[in-house]
């Protein structure tokens, strides 16, 4: 690893990740798009709603990582396409619930075949002690990722109130 002053962008632990995450991403768009006519972004929606449902387009956006407006928008297309369908709230009925009509559940379970084959060749080219360390590391990181982004939350909540 190099020393502090002669680190570059392609050094660091987040472009290197975020690098793999692009490859990843960019080899799931590609099938995705090819085999059921999705979107990466709507893939996870599916899967998400297929995983949890109902889920409130606020909650959807959150687990998905993606902003609210561009969530609603990729919504409004797998309503209008029928996978997605809409209804009222549980706690509040204008609150609206999200949830794969039955053809969204037929692609949902294409899409999470596709994942788990894709998933299980990513895992294949690496041994069990690989996989566990890389299981491992993935948990430390995003620990210390949620704790750095809690200082600096906190931070700026004490910096504004003066």
């Amino acid at each position: 690893m190099p020393g502090a002053a002669d680190t570059t962008i392609r050094d660091l632990v987040s472009y290197r990740i975020h690098r793999l995450a692009n490859a990843l991403s960019r080899g799931a768009a590609l099938r995705y798009r090819r085999d059921f006519d999705v979107s990466l972004m709507e893939w996870r929606i599916i899967a998400l709603l297929g995983d949890v449902a109902p889920m409130t387009l606020k909650e959807l956006a959150r687990q998905s990582g993606l902003d609210k407006s561009l969530a609603s928008r990729a919504v409004a297309g797998l309503v209008q396409r029928g996978f997605v369908r809409r209804g009222a709230g549980r706690a509040d009925a204008r609150e609206v619930a999200l949830r794969l009509s039955a053809a969204g559940r037929r692609v949902c379970d294409g899409l999470m075949q596709a994942a788990r084959e894709r998933d299980a060749a990513f895992l294949g080219c690496l041994t069990q002690t690989e996989r566990d360390t890389l299981d491992s590391a993935i948990r430390r990181l995003e620990a210390e990722a949620r704790r750095q982004a809690a200082l600096i939350e906190a931070e700026a909540s004490t910096c504004s109130v003066v």
